[in-house]
């Protein structure tokens, strides 16, 4: 995979959203945040992106079912990376099957503006 250009970014806290959105911008990405699950997956699909962060707990889809189905039976998205993103505590599970499937899984209370770009950078 080429580099990483643009970056879809669902995210439902308009906090955090804007703060994730900002600092790519600012490090000079091309980005498109959703803050739902319906549109979010949507944006997945309509539009091919280098990278999509992704949130779990999400108004109207959660993350997981657009992990599952994007990523689930056959690779809907073959040149996308994802990112999972959460604060919410899984069981190991859930973590190991959603990891699975997913580039990266990172809780978002760890996650600094500053720490997600070399995430970003180490995954060109």
């Amino acid at each position: 995979m080429a580099g990483i250009k643009t970056i879809l970014c669902i995210e439902d806290d308009r906090f955090i959203g804007e703060m994730y959105v900002r600092s790519l911008r600012n490090a000079g990405y091309e980005v498109d945040w959703v803050i739902n699950g319906e549109e979010g997956h949507r944006a997945a699909l309509a539009k091919s992106y280098d990278l999509i962060l992704l949130d779990i707990m999400l108004p109207d889809k959660q993350g997981t079912e657009i992990l599952q189905d994007l990523r689930g039976s056959g690779d809907k998205i073959p040149n996308s990376r994802v990112l999972v993103l959460t604060n919410f505590d899984q069981d190991d599970e859930s973590r190991l099957a959603m990891q699975s499937r997913a580039d990266g899984y990172l809780i978002k209370a760890d996650i600094t503006p500053k720490k997600l770009l070399e995430i970003i950078q180490s995954l060109q």
